[in-house]
């Protein structure tokens, strides 16, 4: 078997059918809201379709997005030059990059790295190895516009680790010896070096954006 044909194989065409049924049954539904026009509800519904795929997965969240877009040009939806109107935004490139730079840390274990320098240095006591994890927190911040992917991707490992490494385990009552509060506070930690930097998390440039269209200017 190719490689192709492999990859054909594991396809789950369940997965690919039931977005594409859900977006053609909210497009042909015979009610809809007054308020909406007939291009705004077939918009509405290759949304829906769109979003059902990204979360059943069917193909990368990527593919599945383009395709998406594909289906918006494919049934003139909406003109091209008005589709790709969100790609000329600098707020969305912002996001970009850094979900580059996000996938740099964790991919090339940098993040870690880090971690484990902080951890050296500080960590000569519980209340100084949880500082030195929410100073590796706040360094990441900048460089990772996804809480949920600094929390869960680099912080979440190595905290279980050290955790671990006290005997403290998950689902056993030595979680409260450490792991319990090194848990609760990184996920405190995490929230504010969330608000603390335009992108140390996706929805910050949005509102950001937002707060420009009602005339607040944040920099």
């Amino acid at each position: 078997m190719t490689e192709k044909q492999s990859s054909l194989a594991q396809l789950d065409y369940k997965k690919i059918a039931i977005p594409i049924l859900i977006g053609l049954l909210l497009w042909f539904l015979p009610i809809k809201p007054d308020a909406l026009s007939d291009q705004a509800w077939h918009l509405f519904a290759i949304f829906v379709g769109t979003i059902v795929g990204c979360i059943l997965q069917p193909l990368p969240i990527g593919a599945v997005s383009l395709l998406g877009l594909t289906t918006i040009f494919l049934t003139k939806t909406l003109k091209a030059d008005v589709a790709l109107s969100g790609f000329t935004s600098s707020t969305v490139w912002l996001i970009v990059m850094a979900f580059f730079l996000s996938r740099g840390f964790i991919k090339t274990g940098l993040g870690n790295r880090i971690a484990y320098h902080f951890v050296k240095r500080f960590g000569k006591s519980t209340l100084g190895l949880m500082y030195s994890l929410l100073g590796v927190d706040l360094i990441v911040a900048p460089a990772t516009p996804s809480n949920t992917a600094r929390a869960g991707g680099i912080m979440f490992p190595i905290v279980r680790s050290l955790a671990e490494t006290f005997q403290s385990y998950p689902n056993e009552p030595s979680r409260k010896r450490m792991g319990s509060y090194l848990i609760y506070t990184l996920w405190q930690g995490n929230i504010v070096t969330s608000a603390m930097f335009l992108t140390a998390v996706a929805s910050n440039p949005l509102a950001q954006e937002l707060a420009n269209g009602a005339g607040i200017e944040l920099s």
